[in-house]
């Protein structure tokens, strides 16, 4: 039976995750800061409280474990010592016992924040997966930080890592960017589940998004590991106030004071 470990499972993203990747033939080792929701009946499910950056609890967290997503950490501007010490350093503390446990497949949640500085192109030129970074705060260097870390581990030690940029993973889009950078809670399932089963893939960049017909991001590499998106932003288009979609990808995150909190 295989079991894949989700870290930051109690965030929005892993929550969202739980129900979605459950799977008779597998169990979700589920690991977060703070006390997640017992296991229900039907659910085949191990919990593990305690933090990524802690070195012994990823050790046995990683522990018989055939794949891991990795989704915890800062997902918001912070400090630059905080951002340091979770998300760069956190992740390298997770790749680092995946290595010592053998654990060979690792999907890393990247940010659209790693390129937010890149330009909404107008014309048919989509911007690919592994664009060059181009952070928009602390938190996109950071995401941008771990995207290298992946590859390195790739380079040195043979594991198949793929990084997502995630764009906006909620139920509904919330803006006027939204319908271009959604991702279905759905969608994501598929993803990660093309992510977790792709044969020997390497190592990606890839975004993570729904095939929204405001696309600005290519899906050309997420399809390749077999990702179909089945939703579309724009069914909530006519839903959503008034705005102009931003010119730079990061949006918002462009106008937020370097290492200040936001609640973006």
């Amino acid at each position: 039976m295989a079991r894949i470990l989700i870290t930051g499972a109690g965030g929005g993203i892993g929550t969202l995750m739980r129900p979605r990747l459950r799977h008779p033939d597998r169990v979700l080792r589920l690991l977060d800061l703070t006390e997640l929701p017992a296991p229900t009946t039907d659910e085949r499910v191990e919990i593990v409280t305690g933090s990524l950056t802690d070195a012994d609890t990823m050790v046995a967290a990683c522990r018989d474990v055939d794949a891991i997503i990795h989704l915890g950490g800062i997902s918001r501007e912070d400090s630059w010592e905080r951002v340091l010490a979770v998300n760069v350093d956190g992740t390298h503390t997770v790749l680092e016992a995946a290595r010592q446990a053998g654990v060979s497949r690792i999907v890393l949640a990247s940010s659209n924040h790693a390129v937010g500085y890149r330009a909404v192109e107008t014309d048919p030129n989509l911007i690919a997966g592994e664009a060059p970074p181009r952070p928009d705060t602390y938190y996109g260097f950071s995401k941008a930080a771990i995207e290298a870390l992946g590859s390195l581990y790739h380079s040195r030690f043979g594991m198949d890592v793929i990084c997502v940029r995630i764009g906006s993973c909620f139920e509904r889009p919330n803006d006027v960017r939204g319908l271009s950078m959604w991702l279905s809670p759905d969608d994501c399932a598929r993803l990660f589940e093309a992510c977790v089963s792709a044969e020997s893939p390497g190592f990606r960049v890839i975004w993570g998004v729904s095939k929204n017909t405001r696309a600005v991001v290519s899906l050309r590499e997420a399809e390749a590991l077999g990702y179909r998106s089945l939703d579309d932003a724009e069914k909530f288009a006519t839903e959503l106030p008034d705005g102009t979609a931003p010119t730079f990808i990061g949006g918002a995150f462009l106008d937020t004071p370097l290492g200040t909190p936001n609640p973006l």
